[in-house]
Formats: structure tokens, C-alpha cells, sequence
């Protein structure tokens, strides 16, 4: 990193990173001007978030796969100019229904670049240089997270929501220039086998499916052909992806993995923790511009501490779990963010951003920094160093598809639909349900903690001693819309 070629590299994999957790965060603000624009009703601004986390959650995996096999540098580019171009088409849209196919492509180019951003810096970075290297990428993507709500809200503001989106085309195209004269390929020369197509497929059905029931039963009723046929094509896709996967002899995800107990441990909590920050998240930044009329900026803003908070004390908490274990800082950060949601229920109308919205952003962002760090160290240092990305990245996909989940079901469990993002009195009740089902949710995160994680662990893997750094292609999960994201190496 001390020569301009590393710097190059890590500027490369900064950007490209950049626009994906830039636009995770963006479109949440753009949500309510996006719908009244396009005269959409509530299930299609579901659609625009889940349908981008889908397609990320489905091929995630594979992604990383494809770069060991085919060249990081090749399959970063050409997911980088995926991204590109459905940025572009969603910019364009003439409608609900073209942005959310191009928010579902937008997906795909993310799970091309997202592992193969992390992939090259382990491969063309050594040693002390490498950790260096990715505490660098890790610091400036998390300012590129916290940027993305500002951004967003400005954009929104004074140009157009379609500039959320049309923003990435000049960033990917700095990205494509950068890594095509500077970025040398790498690929794993181990990597054998058949790549499992058919699992990541199946898989993508069985998210798609489960995903499209959940948020049309609502609204066609829970009887409608559609909803009953979806739900039907999910349930068998999620079956087959298990046999496919138990038998395969390469399978995208080795099932084996979860014989291990405090891996699986480490997952279920994932799973709970990191569905109430996509509801809640997802919910918040509407319940601030609908009910409490915050402005896309203000609302975008709002959220900044959490980003703040998690970037200065989560390499804190990491290192504070490495002495004591990490069981009871992922008992004690699921009850903090528990009273963050209860302290929201007083956002309502009237709201000061100083006294109702501050005090629970600043507490969620506390317990934020205390729970990640370990959460995801924890998931990566239950398994031996060869398996290290791929619990890396077993972990990441838990969490985008608990994230997808929660913002399929919570908003039907809490009465939101149809065209409630319009009736302030409605959202606001709907919004209260969803803070209380949440806390409730993270109080159980803390007790499966508590009862499940052991102490001590075995020390977490450093970026610089992972044996197999070509494994090592996708990130620690993200953090729900809104906040940073959470890596490997914070801990």
C-alpha cells in the first residue's frame, strides 16, 4: 500500500465496493418521493429494496466462485459494469415495474463485485501490507456508507430520485478505467470442480418464490394463484436446493458446515438480529419523511450517528470480545438496540430530531458497535482457517436473507400496505407494532446468545494469517439499510 500500484488496487476496490454500499443506502431515502412519482403502491416500494437483495443474497456465493475460477479482476469489472448499466436502466424507468427488474439486476452485478473487491486486495496485498490494506478498504467503505444518506437526500432534493441511481454510471466507469490499467488478475490455481450452478438457481428460486408470496398476500389475498403458486415454487425450490447441495460433489453451500455447533449458533443469532435492522431500517427512514415530515435530507441524515458510532467503537469491541469471549457482548448489544426500538415509539408528528429521533440512533449505534464486531468474528473463528471465507460468506448471506425476509413480512404482520405510506395516522401505527416486535425479536437474539455461544473461542482469524486468502472472497454480513457494513477483520 506504500507503493502508487497498491494504491491504485485500493482505490479500485474502494469504488467498486462504494457504489454498492452507496446504493443500499440511497434508495431508502428516495423511497417516498420514488412512489409518489411513479404512483406506486407500498408492495412495489417493498419490491425496489428486496428485489436488489434478492438477486445479491441468491449469487453472492457463486460470485465469489466465479472470481477464484475465471480471474477476480475479470468478474469484478464485468460485475462493476453490470451494476453500471442497471444503474443506468433504473434511473430511466418509466415505471414501478422496469425499476424493480433493474433493481433485480442491479443485484446481480452486486454479487459479482462485492466478493471480488475484497478478493483482490487478499491477493495482490501481503503481510503487514494486506492488513493494512483491508483496515484502509474497511475505513473508507464504511464513509462511503455513511455518505450514501446524505447523498441521497440531496440528490432528492435538488436534482431528481432518478440521480440516485444514475450517479454509479461515472463512479463504475472511474472503477473499470482504474482496474483495467492498474489491477493485476489473480485466481485461485486450486480451484476444481464443477461451479454449482443448480444450487445457486435453485436458490434463487426459493428466495423469489417465498419473497414474492409474503408481499402479494397482502394485497391479492393469500388464496390468489399466484400467491399460492409462489409460495408452492419456493417451498419445492428450497427442497431441492438441499438434496442438490447434500449430494453435489462442489456445492455452493457444503451443509457440513453447520455441524458445527457454535457456527450454527453464530447463524441463528445473525439471522434474528440482522432481520429487525432490515424491517426496522427499512421502515424508519419512511416513518421519519411520512409521519414526522422529515425531508429526504434530514431523514437521511438522521441515521449518520449510527455509521459514526460503529466506525470509531467497533474495532473496540472486537478487541474487547477477543479477552472476555463473545458471548456476553452478543447478549448485551441485542438488549441495547431492544431499547433503542422501544425509545423510537416516541417518534411521532410532532418529533424533535434533538429529543425523540437522536437519543434512539445514538443507543441503537452503542449497541450496534458492541454486537457486530463479535458477531462476526465469532462466526469465522468457530471454523478451522481453511473454511474462513466460506463461513465468511455463509454469514453474509444469512444476513441479507434474513434482511429480505423481515422486509417482506414485518410490514404485513404490522398493517402496511396499499397506499399507507400516504396516511401519516396509519404508518405511524404500523410503525409502533413493527419497533415492539422487533425489541421483543432482539430480546430472544440475546437470550439464544447468551444460552447457545461459548467462551472462550477460538481467536479470530487476521486478515494477514488466513491460509487460503483466495477463499476469502466475500465479506462478513452487511449491516441493514442505513448503517455500515460490518467486516471480517473489524474484530
Amino acid at each position: 500500500m506504500k507503493t502508487a500500484a497498491g494504491r491504485w488496487i485500493l482505490l479500485a476496490t474502494v469504488l467498486g465496493s462504494g457504489i454498492a454500499g452507496i446504493d443500499a443506502t440511497v434508495v431508502n431515502v428516495a423511497l417516498p418521493t420514488i412512489g409518489a412519482d411513479l404512483g406506486t403502491d407500498f408492495a412495489a416500494l417493498q419490491w425496489m429494496v428486496t428485489g436488489y437483495t434478492l438477486t445479491l443474497a441468491s449469487f453472492i456465493l457463486l460470485g465469489g466462485s466465479l472470481g477464484d475460477r475465471y480471474g477476480r479482476r475479470r468478474i469484478f469489472v464485468i460485475g462493476v459494469v453490470w451494476f453500471a448499466v442497471a444503474s443506468l436502466l433504473c434511473g430511466l424507468a418509466p415505471d414501478a415495474g422496469l425499476l424493480i427488474a433493474a433493481r433485480a439486476l442491479q443485484g446481480v452485478g452486486g454479487a459479482l463485485l462485492t466478493p471480488g473487491s475484497l478478493a483482490i486486495i487478499q491477493a495482490s496485498f501481503s503481510g503487514e501490507d494486506r492488513a493494512r490494506a483491508i483496515g484502509a478498504w474497511s475505513g473508507l467503505g464504511g464513509v462511503a456508507t455513511a455518505i450514501g444518506p446524505f447523498l441521497g437526500g440531496w440528490l432528492v432534493e435538488s436534482v431528481s430520485w432518478r440521480w440516485v441511481f444514475l450517479i454509479n454510471v461515472p463512479i463504475a466507469l472511474a472503477v473499470v478505467w482504474i482496474a483495467a490499467r492498474h489491477v493485476p488478475e489473480t485466481r485461485d490455481a486450486e480451484a476444481t470442480g464443477r461451479l454449482d450452478i443448480l444450487g445457486a438457481v435453485l436458490g434463487a428460486l426459493a428466495l423469489a418464490g417465498t419473497t414474492y408470496a409474503l408481499i402479494e398476500a397482502p394485497v391479492q389475498g393469500v388464496t390468489a394463484p399466484a400467491v399460492l403458486g409462489s409460495a408452492v415454487i419456493g417451498v419445492v425450490a428450497a427442497a431441492l436446493f438441499l438434496l442438490v447441495e447434500r449430494g453435489t460433489e462442489h456445492p455452493m453451500l457444503p451443509l457440513r458446515i453447520f455441524r458445527n455447533r457454535q457456527f450454527s449458533a453464530t447463524n441463528a443469532v445473525t439471522f434474528l438480529i440482522y432481520a429487525v435492522f432490515g424491517g426496522i431500517f427499512f421502515l424508519l427512514v419512511l416513518h421519519l419523511q411520512v409521519v414526522a415530515d422529515f425531508s429526504p435530507l434530514a431523514s437521511g441524515i438522521a441515521m449518520l450517528p449510527v455509521t459514526a458510532l460503529m466506525l470509531v467503537l467497533s474495532p473496540s469491541a472486537g478487541a474487547l470480545s477477543s479477552r472476555i469471549g463473545p458471548r456476553l457482548p452478543m447478549t448485551v448489544g441485542p438488549l441495547v438496540c431492544a431499547v433503542s426500538l422501544g425509545l423510537m415509539l416516541r417518534i411521532d408528528q410532532d418529533a424533535s430530531y434533538l429529543l425523540d429521533v437522536l437519543p434512539p440512533v445514538i443507543i441503537l449505534g452503542l449497541g450496534l458497535s458492541l454486537l457486530v464486531a463479535p458477531l462476526t468474528a465469532t462466526a469465522l473463528s468457530s471454523v478451522p482457517e481453511r473454511q474462513v471465507g466460506l463461513a465468511s460468506g455463509v454469514n453474509n448471506a444469512v444476513a441479507r436473507a434474513a434482511g429480505l425476509i423481515a422486509i417482506a413480512v414485518l410490514p404485513a404482520a404490522v398493517g402496511l400496505s396499499g397506499e399507507v405510506y400516504s396516511d401519516p395516522v396509519q404508518f405511524a401505527a404500523g410503525f409502533d407494532a413493527a419497533c415492539i416486535i422487533g425489541a421483543v425479536v432482539l430480546v430472544l437474539g440475546g437470550l439464544l446468545a447468551a444460552f447457545t455461544i461459548r467462551d472462550p473461542g477460538p481467536a479470530p482469524a487476521s486478515p494477514s494469517a488466513v491460509a487460503h486468502p483466495a477463499h476469502c472472497a466475500v465479506e462478513g454480513p452487511p449491516a441493514a439499510p442505513g448503517a455500515i457494513e460490518a467486516r471480517p477483520h473489524q474484530s
